[in-house]
């Protein structure tokens, strides 16, 4: 059993509390659901009662609450009714969207069995715990974003942070240096929206992530052996990033409580491979949401994004987050890009075929989950319809050729209907031809459905009443009416026997329309029950494509991102830099890339100029002269040129940077009872104490908030010493 952070809510005086309760006196439902909330104690527990999902005691007041419904009662076999609300189950998702936003946890406590054939109490057990980052559900995602939850394990001498979205399968590995301000840094950088430690550890660092940065926190102390899963860090050396994964896995087992296959390779991110830029400096540079309003618009990752697939998205917001410092690296993307600039007609060919892929990552994720419906199997189809074309095309342009898996696409053509309902419970799922039982079965609906249709002509034919008519419901299955003003015309010798009087009608059955009705409602039972018990075979059947699709994807994901540089440089007129090893950067006519799009007027272009005799550049102006934006832009196609994008200038020369520091706007923090100018002090001393040598950094003004002197000797002695 999981150990959760048991956290004690406010409640409305007067209520009863789950602790007041007699075990011995409740009814054996009540009981059951009460053992249910002692093993996830920090779980609000959406109970599974017929059409409804209910919450008691506790957690219905703070569910009324958060979520403005009505808090009623219920009898539980006490002195007093129990706290009780409910949502209904086709409409659960909503409400779980936004419990999960605030914060909270939500155990699924789901029927386990039909309740028509249930002997007493329906069996009822916790299917999964949703939280913050263990949705999966595609209406509560960001689908050109990641979902990370991570685990931070502190090994008194380094913090080591494995982090995953479940939805793709993607996991990570990290080490983070080991200091308080850097492993806060780091979780705010990878965007974490959920975070796992061990019970022992730094009690502050919970209390700043979690109330200051609004990231949920669970307490877990339990790690598996994990065999099954042994190849996800069969690659690691490092045994404590080996344990922070096994915990971070075992915790998703648990909480999914379901098949985690789709689970990818561990990535084991090394620091040196990549641009190094912590959360202010992305901040700053407003590199996929502006620093004012949090938005994606007018961002570096908003221009750059003419991807046509969500996975493409998602990477291109990995790259821009990650440049890369590797030259060989960068210029094989550089070349990809180029060739599909020359070659634009094979790319606008890409670009549509690319249109008609779906989220295979999430797909793959919603197939190992168990929970993908035949809508996704046919977005699945759609998918690897294409993918011999675009297989054609990575060919000429010499890039990665893909597995097109044409048995699978051959298995989905052949067995999902074109057209099936949300549910999987409902038929209409598999064609005609893939199933011999399953053909004979619809052929006896079919021919009883005309049979009724003939039987009503006929009826009326026979018994010369012209409204009688043959109708069907759910209760009393088919039956022959007659409207009221011509129930005088049955006869005892047409055999028909009354079932129902209604104010207009009545309503008989014959004995050769009992005997039809039972063939045609069996076969419509077997073949609903038929289709998905195929259906489902046919999932299971897919799982075992998981890891090809998977590889499937990281390829499409990277040719669209390129295909996305190719777009952009070409509309904006980038052009490809020269990387070097030597000291030098020469931007002539060089743009601010996202100023310029968004300007109505003509961007007046200048040129970055540094050498081996100069590595600093003191610019001075007028309040609106530019400078701000002339030192941003340095940093924006330094980042592009690094990522594999072509730069807005007209030439560009361009050493590689490891790293990029900011000391751009300070405000007060006051929830740390620091001033502006002890924000700034801090930016500049973390710039200054991790800059190497073939760093960049940006400062833009310092020593603000002191008196004049003061601040120029601030700044004068921070520049010697760079």
């Amino acid at each position: 059993m999981l150990k959760y952070l048991l956290e004690f809510l406010d409640l409305d005086g007067g209520k009863m509390k789950l602790s007041d309760v007699d075990l011995d006196k409740v009814s054996p439902m009540m009981r059951h659901y009460i053992s249910v909330k002692m093993e996830y104690p920090d779980v609000i527990i959406f109970y599974r009662l017929g059409d409804f999902y209910e919450v008691f005691f506790e957690d219905a007041v703070t569910t009324s609450r958060e979520l403005e419904l009505t808090l009623t009662g219920r009898n539980a076999g006490l002195d007093e009714k129990v706290p009780m609300c409910g949502v209904p189950y086709h409409a659960v998702s909503i409400y779980i969207e936004k419990m999960i936003e605030k914060g909270y946890k939500i155990g699924i406590c789901e029927q386990l069995e039909d309740p028509k054939n249930a002997k007493g109490i329906v069996s009822r057990g916790i299917t999964q715990i949703i939280s913050k980052g263990t949705v999966i559900s595609s209406e509560s995602l960001k689908e050109n974003d990641f979902n990370y939850i991570g685990f931070v394990m502190d090994t008194k001498y380094s913090y080591i942070i494995s982090y995953a979205d479940i939805t793709t399968g993607v996991i990570y590995v990290t080490n983070c240096l080991y200091n308080q301000t850097s492993l806060v840094n780091e979780v705010i950088n990878l965007g974490l929206k959920e975070v796992i430690v061990n019970s022992n550890f730094d009690k502050n660092i919970i209390n700043i992530l979690k109330n200051q940065f609004d990231i949920s926190i669970t307490i877990n102390d339990l790690i598996e052996p994990l065999d099954e899963y042994s190849y996800v860090f069969s690659d690691i050396k490092d045994e404590n990033q080996v344990t922070s994964v096994k915990y971070l896995i075992t915790y998703i087992l648990n909480i999914k409580m379901t098949d985690l296959s789709h689970l990818q390779k561990a990535i084991v991110k090394v620091p040196n491979k990549y641009l190094h830029m912590d959360i202010h400096t992305k901040r700053n540079l407003e590199l996929t949401e502006t620093l004012r309003l949090k938005q994606r618009q007018y961002s570096l990752i908003w221009l750059l994004d003419k991807t046509k697939t969500a996975m493409g998205s998602r990477l291109l917001k990995t790259y821009i987050e990650n440049p890369l410092v590797d030259i060989d690296e960068i210029n094989k993307r550089y070349d990809i890009v180029d060739k599909l600039i020359s070659k634009f007609i094979l790319r606008e060919d890409l670009k549509n075929l690319l249109n008609e892929v779906y989220d295979l990552e999430r797909l793959s994720g919603r197939i190992a989950f168990l929970n993908a419906n035949a809508r996704d199997l046919l977005q699945l189809k759609r998918s690897l319809k294409v993918l011999p074309e675009i297989n054609e095309i990575l060919k000429s342009i010499g890039y990665t050729k893909i597995d097109t898996l044409d048995s699978l696409y051959d298995l989905l053509e052949n067995s999902i209907y074109e057209n099936p309902p949300i549910g999987i419970k409902e038929g209409y799922l598999i064609k005609d031809g893939f199933n011999s039982e399953l053909d004979s079965l619809k052929d006896i609906r079919s021919n009883g459905k005309d049979f009724i249709a003939r039987f009503e002509l006929e009826e009326r034919q026979r018994t010369g009443i012209k409204t009688l008519k043959v109708g069907y419901n759910k209760v009393f299955g088919y039956y022959i009416e007659v409207s009221k003003g011509m129930t005088n015309l049955v006869k005892e010798s047409y055999g028909y026997s009354r079932k129902q009087t209604l104010s207009n009608c009545e309503r008989y059955i014959s004995p050769v329309l009992k005997e039809k009705e039972s063939l045609i409602l069996n076969a419509e039972e077997k073949i609903i029950n038929l289709e998905y018990e195929l259906f489902i075979n046919i999932r299971d059947k897919i799982k075992e494509y998981i890891k090809p699709i998977q590889e499937i994807a990281k390829v499409i994901s990277e040719i669209d991102v390129l295909q996305s540089f190719a777009t952009v440089s070409e509309e904006n007129n980038y052009i490809r830099p020269v990387l070097t090893k030597d000291n030098v950067v020469y931007l002539k006519d060089n743009r601010h890339a996202v100023v310029e799009k968004v300007l109505n007027s003509e961007y007046v272009s200048n040129d970055i100029i540094f050498n081996e005799d100069k590595n600093i550049l003191l610019i001075t102006g007028p309040n609106m002269a530019g400078k701000s934006t002339y030192m941003r832009q340095l940093a924006i196609t330094v980042i592009m040129a690094q990522i594999g994008c072509f730069t807005p200038c007209t030439e560009a020369k361009l050493k590689i940077f490891d790293s990029i520091y900011t000391r751009i706007g300070a405000s007060d923090d006051l929830v740390s009872g620091e001033s502006t100018f002890m924000v700034e002090m801090k930016e500049a001393n973390n710039a200054i104490s991790n800059a190497t040598s073939n760093s960049l950094l940006l400062f833009d003004e310092l020593g603000r908030g002191t008196a004049t002197f003061d601040g120029m000797a601030l700044a004068q002695a921070i520049i010697e010493y760079i």
